[in-house]
């Protein structure tokens, strides 16, 4: 049983942005699954609907990781704690407001919110898995994981230039993580997308562990103009956040 339930998330992280459809000679080849394993793993997918099977056969993902995903988003304590502050500030400052965490060595968007004159950031929607190492919200969830962690991270995602200011040493990642739990925020400095630039900071759970990382995305030419500003905004949302959870500084 626990096999075929690994198998069954390996062919559901085939699906991305990039590969929608899959065939089953290619989910067969890319897996390394004999083609007769693949049809019935397919198959059986469809039949619960976490897939769907197109007209020319191949496969999409299903309608009803639709009402999966908002039944989790819906009763996920973080989210419905965090909604309220993320509201504030895209009230307050217009800019995008971004909620994530860190499952296994990529970066999930949970939640976003765009203000009236942000920057659309296409690159971040809801679900979206990005690596850790280039953004504010990743470096500020990496920080605070053991150093075995975040070299077994690197090890198994690498760190792939995005921008020409993307960190892409481990000894520099390692020191920039070492300042970030230090300071307790983190920046992006046009390290994902040219013209943008981020400040990030940490949520922490009841019993104080750093669960998730809240972020401001700003066009770089008002970041550099209210830097401060900015920072102290999100690292307040950070704390306020952490108090609903149940985290108050001693």
């Amino acid at each position: 049983m626990l096999q075929t339930i690994e198998k069954a998330s390996d062919v559901l992280t085939l699906f991305d942005r990039e590969h929608a459809e899959w065939g089953v000679r290619e989910v067969a080849d890319t897996l390394g699954m004999a083609k007769s394993s693949a049809h019935d793993m397919l198959t059986s997918l469809a039949q619960i609907g976490l897939l769907s099977k197109t007209d020319n056969g191949r496969y999409r993902l299903g309608w009803r990781l639709v009402s999966l995903s908002e039944t989790l988003l819906a009763t996920t304590e973080l989210r419905r704690e965090a909604r309220p502050i993320m509201e504030e500030m895209a009230a307050q400052y217009q800019e995008t407001i971004h909620l994530a965490i860190l499952d296994d060595a990529k970066v999930i968007y949970v939640d976003k919110l765009e203000g009236k004159q942000a920057v659309r950031v296409e690159l971040t929607a809801l679900g979206t898995r990005l690596y850790a190492h280039c953004s504010s919200l990743g470096k500020v969830l990496l920080a605070y994981r053991t150093e075995a962690e975040v070299q077994h991270i690197i090890k198994t995602s690498g760190l792939p230039r995005f921008t020409a200011n993307t960190i892409i040493d481990a000894d520099e990642l390692m020191k920039a993580l070492a300042k970030i739990r230090k300071q307790g925020y983190a920046y992006d400095l046009e390290e994902i997308l040219p013209d943008l630039c981020c400040v990030g900071a940490p949520i922490r759970n009841h019993i104080g562990c750093v669960i998730a990382a809240i972020s401001m995305s700003i066009p770089a030419y008002r970041f550099q103009r209210s830097q401060v500003e900015f920072r102290k905004a999100v690292v307040r949302a950070g704390k306020m956040i952490s108090e609903r959870l149940g985290h108050y500084d001693s």
